[in-house]
């Protein structure tokens, strides 16, 4: 269900909830993920699919909404990874329109189709309602935030994944949580990003994303300029989006218990 609600996997023995974005390496993290499962989970669904979270993991874990994982920001530790608006909708431009002779049902319900051209999918996704939409082009604030309130409490840029999964790393450790392993590469189809330029040749597209995905690019991406966004340039490393972290390492020092030098 591409238009599911429930954006967040919420784990039943680990204090753990990941806001999964799709195109935003949503297949590879959940990959990693699965590694976390104390019982090999049941055969016959990828875990790209919204039922292997709901039903393949023996009730290990459940699809929460954000309203509900926010509730839970006091006990639970979560995390999300975004990616430069224009670029994710390149992806599932190609990834959904272009490869795929029968578009997910979501899509088709908001007049989507095969090998349509660029223009019209951008044109259709920026005017439909919002709650129509299909994830793969949702907007990623309205995933990740509810009432104004953004609920991860790591947020993660695409562009710097491996340097970000490795900082999310390092905060789980801080956490008290299970070490992630290396991030699997899973569904690379582009490895280039200056290819955006091509699709976004006119100031009507820009500014129709623009308007339609303001919050994404004013909360995740405010520190670069649009034309750099545009021209899918390498962007310079800027740090995740953390809070709590003062909090995490204060808990982490009350816990630490000072053994006394054996002589």
């Amino acid at each position: 269900m591409s238009a599911s609600t429930r954006h967040f996997i919420l784990f039943r023995d680990i204090p753990l909830m990941y806001g999964r974005v799709p195109k935003v390496a949503n297949s590879s993290i959940k990959a990693s993920l699965c590694k976390l499962l104390a019982e090999k989970p049941d055969g016959g669904l990828k875990t790209t699919a919204d039922r292997f979270w709901r039903q393949n993991t023996h009730d290990e874990t459940q699809l929460i909404t954000a309203a509900q994982a926010r509730r839970l920001r006091e006990t639970h530790f979560s995390f999300s990874f975004v990616r430069n608006p224009f670029d994710r909708l390149v992806a599932a431009y190609n990834n959904k329109i272009m490869e795929i002779d029968d578009v997910p049902s979501p899509m088709q319900k908001m007049g989507l189709y095969h090998a349509m051209p660029f223009k019209e999918f951008i044109k259709l996704i920026c005017k439909a309602d919002p709650t129509e939409m299909d994830n793969h082009i949702r907007p990623q604030a309205e995933i990740l935030i509810t009432d104004k309130k953004l609920v991860p409490k790591f947020v993660g840029r695409m562009e710097h994944i491996d340097d970000h999964w490795n900082r999310l790393r390092n905060r789980m450790k801080l956490e008290d949580l299970p070490t992630l392993g290396h991030l699997p590469k899973k569904n690379v189809r582009r490895d280039e990003r200056k290819d955006i330029i091509n699709y976004f040749k006119t100031s009507s597209l820009i500014d129709q994303v623009l308007e339609r995905y303001a919050i994404d690019f004013k909360r995740f991406y405010g520190d670069y300029s649009i034309d750099k966004l545009i021209l899918g340039e390498q962007l310079e490393k800027q740090p995740p989006l953390q809070r709590g972290v003062g909090k995490a390492k204060r808990r982490q020092n009350a816990n630490t218990r000072i053994q006394p030098d054996e002589l």
